[in-house]
C-alpha cells in the first residue's frame, strides 16, 4: 500500500503526457542485434540467381529448430500468424458439422472463428475465476459423443491445467475418432511454465503468436505451431504451403525469412523478457495487495506466469458500471488507459449468431469484473509505481461514490 501523501506525490510528479495503453503496441524491444539481422539477412538476398526471400530459408528452419528445443517438442511450424495457426489446427480435426469443440468463453474471439469457420459447434465452457483459464470441471461437463475438441487459452500469460484436460480428453474418448484433441491457444503465453515444462510442450499442439504486441515479436506478426505429433506436422506444413508437401488442400502461411532471422534474435532474449516482466508484476503486486476491492493475478504452485496482461478484478458488487466508472477514472485524470481482457466472446454480435443463445452466469460476471492496466518489461518502477498510486486513488474515489 502506498501511503495517501505519497501517492499525491508520485501522481503530481510521474504523470504521463499521454494515455499509456492498457495492452502497449510493443510488447517486447528491439536492440541494434535485430536490426543487424535485417539488414543482414535482405543484404544476403539480394541475389536473383539465389534464393531472394525464399520459400523455406536457413533461417526459418532454424528459427523452427530453436523454438521445437525451447519448448521441448519435436516439432514447431513457423507460420503467419497465430490466427491461421488456430484455422490449421482446427481444419487438421476434419471437423463434420455436427462436432463439436469447447472453447472458453472468456476468451479472444480467434478459436472461436476458427471452429466456426470449419462449420463445427462452438460449446461455450466457463473458466477458474482465480485462473481465467478453462474450468476442467465445467469442461467435463460439457462433453457429449459429439466433442473433438477442446481449445483451451493460456489465458494473458498463464498456462492452463494442461494435465487435467488431458486426463479429461482421455476418459471421454469420441465414438469413432477416440482421444478428444486438446489445443493450446499460447498466443499471449510465450515463455510460461507449466509443472516443468514450457507452455507448448502439453497437448496435441500449441498455437503461439509474435504480433507486436506479444512477448516476443517477428516484426509485427508472425507465429508458431508446436508438437510432438510428427504426422500432423507434416500435414500442417502442408496446409502451410498450397498442399505441397502431404498431397492436401493448402494456402499461403509462411513466415518469412527476414521474420525468422529476428525470431532468432528475440527467443535468445525471452527469458530474461519474461523475467523483466514478472518483476513489474510482483513489484505490482506488492504495492496493491493491501486494497480489498481488488482481486490480484495468481499463478497456481508450479506455474510460471509471465503476465502478458497484468489481470485485476473488481468486487460482484462494483460488476459493470462501478468497473467502467475506474477505468474512466484511470483514463481521464491519471492517464492510464485499461484493456478489459476478455468479456465473453458470445457478446459479439457475429459470434452469438453462429453459436445461439449460449450464456455463461460466472463468464458473463467476470466480463464485468475483469480490467488489465499497462504492464511492460522495460516499464520502470517510478512508471509502475505512477499505476498503483492512481490504481488506489481511484478505487478509492469509487468508494465514495453513491
Amino acid at each position: 500500500m502506498i501511503e495517501r501523501s505519497l501517492r499525491k506525490e508520485i501522481l503530481a510528479k510521474y504523470k504521463p503526457q499521454k494515455v499509456w495503453r492498457g495492452e502497449p503496441l510493443l510488447g517486447s524491444w528491439y536492440t541494434e542485434e535485430e536490426i543487424e539481422a535485417v539488414v543482414k539477412t535482405i543484404r544476403a538476398s539480394m541475389d536473383w540467381e539465389g534464393e531472394g526471400f525464399g520459400f523455406f530459408s536457413k533461417e526459418i528452419a532454424d528459427f523452427e529448430q530453436a523454438f521445437a528445443e525451447y519448448c521441448g517438442t519435436e516439432e514447431c511450424i513457423a507460420i503467419s500468424n497465430a490466427g491461421v495457426g488456430l484455422d490449421m489446427a482446427v481444419r487438421a480435426l476434419n471437423l463434420e458439422p455436427d462436432d463439436e469443440v469447447i472453447v472458453p468463453a472468456i476468451n479472444f474471439k480467434a478459436s472461436t472463428l476458427a471452429v466456426i469457420g470449419q462449420g463445427a459447434k462452438v460449446i461455450f465452457c466457463e473458466v477458474d475465476p482465480k485462473t481465467l483459464c478453462a474450468d476442467p470441471n465445467d469442461v467435463e461437463k460439457r462433453i457429449t459423443p459429439r466433442t473433438r475438441a477442446i481449445i483451451p487459452t493460456h489465458m494473458n500469460g498463464l498456462s492452463c491445467d494442461m494435465d487435467a484436460l488431458l486426463e479429461i480428453a482421455e476418459r471421454h474418448p469420441h465414438p469413432k475418432y477416440g482421444p478428444l484433441r486438446v489445443i493450446g491457444d499460447a498466443a499471449r503465453a510465450c515463455g510460461g511454465e507449466y509443472k516443468g515444462t514450457k507452455i507448448g510442450k502439453k497437448g496435441w499442439m500449441n498455437i503461439f503468436s509474435f504480433h507486436t504486441q506479444k512477448n516476443m515479436t517477428t516484426l509485427g506478426e508472425g507465429g508458431a505451431i508446436t508438437t510432438d505429433d510428427l504426422e500432423i506436422a507434416k500435414i500442417l506444413r502442408s496446409y502451410r504451403h498450397y498442399g505441397s508437401e502431404a498431397d492436401t488442400w493448402g494456402s499461403n502461411y509462411r513466415m518469412t525469412k527476414v521474420q525468422a532471422a529476428v525470431g532468432l534474435v528475440q527467443l535468445k532474449k525471452l527469458d530474461k523478457m519474461i523475467e523483466m516482466r514478472r518483476k513489474v508484476a510482483e513489484e505490482r503486486t506488492e504495492m496493491l495487495q493491501d486494497i480489498p476491492e481488488l482481486t490480484l493475478p495468481y499463478e497456481p504452485p508450479g506455474y510460471k506466469h509471465t503476465y502478458y496482461l497484468y489481470t485485476i478484478l473488481v468486487p460482484k458488487e462494483w460488476a459493470g458500471e462501478k468497473r467502467d466508472r475506474l477505468i474512466k477514472i484511470l483514463e481521464q485524470e491519471y492517464n492510464v488507459g485499461c484493456v478489459v481482457a476478455n468479456p465473453p466472446v458470445y457478446e459479439i454480435p457475429f459470434i452469438r449468431r453462429h453459436t445461439g443463445n449460449q450464456t455463461l452466469p460466472l463468464s458473463d460476471e467476470l466480463g464485468k469484473r475483469i480490467f488489465c492496466p499497462p504492464i511492460h518489461p522495460l516499464m520502470t518502477k517510478e512508471q509502475n509505481t505512477y499505476i498503483c498510486a492512481a490504481i488506489i486513488e481511484a478505487v478509492e474515489k469509487v468508494r465514495e461514490e453513491k
